[in-house]
């Protein structure tokens, strides 16, 4: 299926919605880089293409195809379901977005975004995301990504998400590593201190020495 793809590619051929249709949901993580480039974004409105099993480079590149492919439905409630497919790939920027128009986002496509802009979400946009389903993120908490969000976040903002969320840090505590050091010999602070209880003997020995010459 490679192959064959890459001779439709090199003979000249675009990436249409008919080819699209034609590599569908079963060979779309098959494409390269050259590939991925040679889709026409405007195919994508008449393709059915899922990604998310495909690499995380992928993702982000169809994701900014999809995108530019729905741009003209962008402030339609409709556009939500038209990038649906393509949101693994999606910034932290585009997210927040999304997360003031209601999308209601379940808690599987939560839990596939990428990972550097689920971290960069705020409890507040994750609230906004999720909407009627935020209860459910109480049962990922202790799994990854869920839990590598909480980590980054104040416990303050995630308690006022009312879904019993634990683990994001305290404010006004700060952790303090402390140095160790090996022990050291007792014998070299023995003769310090002796040398220590010695030197007001020896001062007052130079002093009379001094004055008797």
């Amino acid at each position: 299926a490679s192959a064959a793809i890459r001779r439709y590619v090199e003979l000249g051929n675009a990436l249409n919605a008919t080819a699209l249709d034609a590599i569908g949901m079963r060979y779309v993580c098959l494409l390269n880089s050259t590939e991925l480039q040679a889709i026409d974004p405007p195919s994508l409105r008449l393709a059915s293409l899922d990604p998310s099993a495909c690499s995380q480079e992928m993702k982000n590149v169809l994701y900014q195809k999809a995108k530019e492919a729905f741009s003209d439905q962008h402030h339609l409630p409709a556009y939500y379901e038209l990038i649906l497919p393509y949101l693994g790939g999606a910034p932290a920027a585009d997210l927040n977005a999304l997360s003031r128009d209601d999308v209601n986002m379940n808690i599987s496509t939560f839990v596939n975004l990428r990972k550097d802009s689920l971290r960069n979400l705020t409890p507040r946009e994750v609230q906004g995301l999720l909407g009627m389903h935020l209860p459910e993120l109480a049962q990922w908490q202790n799994r990854s990504p869920v839990r590598d969000w909480i980590q980054v976040q104040k416990q303050s903002e995630l308690d006022q998400l009312h879904i019993g969320l634990t683990g994001g840090t305290q404010e006004g505590y700060i952790n303090i590593v402390t140095p160790k050091f090996p022990a050291t010999s007792s014998a070299p602070l023995k003769t310090v201190a002796t040398a220590f209880h010695l030197l007001p003997a020896l001062l007052l020995s130079v002093l009379m020495l001094s004055i008797l010459s």
